[in-house]
């Protein structure tokens, strides 16, 4: 059984690596992408489990070569999501999920039009800048930036197929749980999973 691709889109800030991750340690079956970024790492982050992390030339060099399934730019640094490794877990039957902004959100739905789209709001303006000062990542003039980019980022929402508000967190894991499990139900899915029970129950005896 292929599995389903799903991308998981959202402002800075808006909680969404927080909720993917909480998301992948209860479901074995749901595997993240690792993107590729130009960007430095963050204090705790790990080459190859974060991102994949690589120069300008090298990330010039993979796009060139047609090796992403879409990259875009965000705050002067470069982003990818590898083709490969998609393909790959998507035919060992693995759930897929890309972290990635509207930009490649709309790339990869050019390519992969079975993709499903959930996007991550938070509850107010004034949750998302409280939350971005509590990362401690960031100076003024980058969580403003941030803040700025955070309008345009929303509103793309209407080119995704969910919407999540991320006010309480727990509520907001079970719900992208529902989203993927039920996918997995999909008649699409299970027409063909269930191919043999539903011949044999509608067999006439």
């Amino acid at each position: 059984m292929m599995g389903n691709l799903f991308i998981v889109a959202a402002p800075s800030g808006a909680g969404k690596t927080s909720l993917v991750n909480a998301l992948i340690a209860q479901h074995a079956e749901i595997k993240l992408s690792v993107s590729h970024t130009t960007r430095a790492p963050r204090d705790g982050e790990i080459d190859g489990k974060d991102y994949h992390f690589v120069d300008q030339q090298t990330f010039s060099a993979m796009r060139d070569a047609g090796q992403f399934l879409e990259s875009a730019t965000v705050f002067d640094n470069s982003y990818g999501t590898s083709s490969e490794t998609v393909e790959t877990l998507l035919s060992e039957g693995f759930d897929v999920i890309l972290e990635i902004d509207w930009q490649g959100a709309q790339q990869v739905r050019n390519n992969f039009q079975q993709a499903i789209g959930i996007f991550i709001l938070p509850p107010s303006k004034a949750t998302l800048e409280q939350r971005l000062r509590n990362r401690g990542q960031d100076n003024e003039d980058v969580i403003s930036r941030r803040m700025r980019d955070a309008e345009n980022e929303i509103s793309h929402y209407v080119e995704f197929d969910y919407i999540i508000v991320n006010d309480d967190f727990e509520q907001a894991l079970t719900s992208l749980s529902s989203i993927i499990v039920a996918q997995r139900h999909s008649l699409a899915i299970q027409k063909n999973i269930q191919a043999d029970l539903i011949a044999e129950l509608l067999a006439q005896s």
